[in-house]
């Protein structure tokens, strides 16, 4: 039987105040645990300051993995961590790169790690999404070196071909996962048609030769676009990235009030709609051998987070700010 693999998105950088939405580590690891057990296999994660704005701070990843794989023994999910989630930090300065990625360089336990293949408009009104070449070739080889795997983030066909260049550069290497983005006013829209145009140009980028054959692609929709695209990943083979980053709203009931979401019934929709399919979801064991990532060493990752303390971490960030000069200021978050 098919495996599908399911990505739960917990938190994201914009999902605002109000919805159900962690945004503690502690809260954040207890929702990982929780769509774990109900049957994502990884977790994508986003951090947020203690106002609640999206936040590049490797202190959070780190309390945030260590709680995980402490107070949930029994948990192999894989964790994902984004490179981008702050636009305080995202006007492609160098200490901006530079802390978009510390969290990558210092945490351990991290086996996932974003990569978004090209800059764009978020849309009217909205800032410039900046992933500059030198940034994505800085962080696709601390990837390499961290043996991290990058989930290609692609919001349009440039971005496609984008990672096929990376590629044949060596930047990166196969195999390969693209995360397929839909519905930001920036890049496709998020429909069964915008779906199989791009898993189309992926094919035809295989072909070419100017992509590996050895890719596997997820995909998800925001807002309206969820769930008309996660029935056309599911029925084109692929996988699929559900949770609340990308919406809100569960559905309707019978008077036409909205149903608000939680992370939870989303996954538990998105497993329901595997299952009937006649899929199954893919355990993080089985995700990792379909992604090509080693095995969990809990016991060694356990080791490596217990030795790393907040101060080393603090002085790390120090560090990154003294030799690239901060550009942080006090903005709404996102990305």
């Amino acid at each position: 039987m098919a495996k599908t693999i399911i990505t739960a998105a917990l938190t994201g950088a914009v999902t605002p105040h109000g919805y159900d939405v962690p945004e503690t580590p502690e809260e954040i690891a207890k929702c990982a645990y929780d769509v774990w057990k109900a049957g994502a296999a990884i977790v994508h994660l986003h951090m947020r300051d203690d106002q609640g704005a999206g936040v590049m701070d490797p202190v959070k990843f780190y309390q945030t993995i260590k709680i995980l794989r402490t107070q949930y023994p029994d948990c192999d999910v894989i964790v994902n961590c984004t490179s981008s989630g702050d636009n305080r930090v995202s006007d492609d300065s160098p200490y901006g790169n530079h802390i978009r990625m510390l969290h990558h360089k210092i945490v351990p336990g991290i086996q996932m790690g974003t990569f978004d293949a090209g800059s764009f408009n978020w849309g009217i009104p909205g800032g410039i999404f900046s992933n500059s070449p030198s940034m994505l070739t800085e962080l696709g080889n601390l990837y390499l070196e961290k043996n991290i795997k990058p989930e290609f983030e692609v919001f349009d066909m440039g971005m496609i071909r984008a990672v096929g260049v990376y590629w044949k550069k060596g930047i990166v290497k196969a195999p390969l996962h693209f995360q397929l983005c839909l519905g930001v006013v920036g890049g496709m829209a998020a429909t069964p048609e915008d779906v199989q145009t791009m898993l189309s140009e992926i094919r035809r980028l295989q072909s070419e030769g100017n992509l590996p054959q050895e890719v596997t692609v997820s995909g998800f929709g925001i807002g309206k676009g969820h769930l008309p695209v996660m029935f056309a990943m599911i029925a084109n083979g692929c996988h699929i990235r559900v949770g609340m980053e990308d919406n809100v709203v569960y559905g309707k009931d019978k008077d036409g009030n909205k149903i608000l979401a939680t992370n939870l019934m989303l996954v538990e929709r998105a497993a329901r709609a595997i299952e009937a399919f006649g899929n199954e979801c893919a355990t993080p064991a089985e995700a990792r051998e379909m992604l090509g990532l080693a095995p969990l060493d809990r016991e060694a990752e356990v080791k490596a987070l217990e030795a790393l303390t907040i101060e080393e971490i603090e002085k790390a960030k120090q560090a990154c700010a003294d030799e690239y000069g901060t550009t942080y200021k006090q903005e709404e978050g996102m990305g």
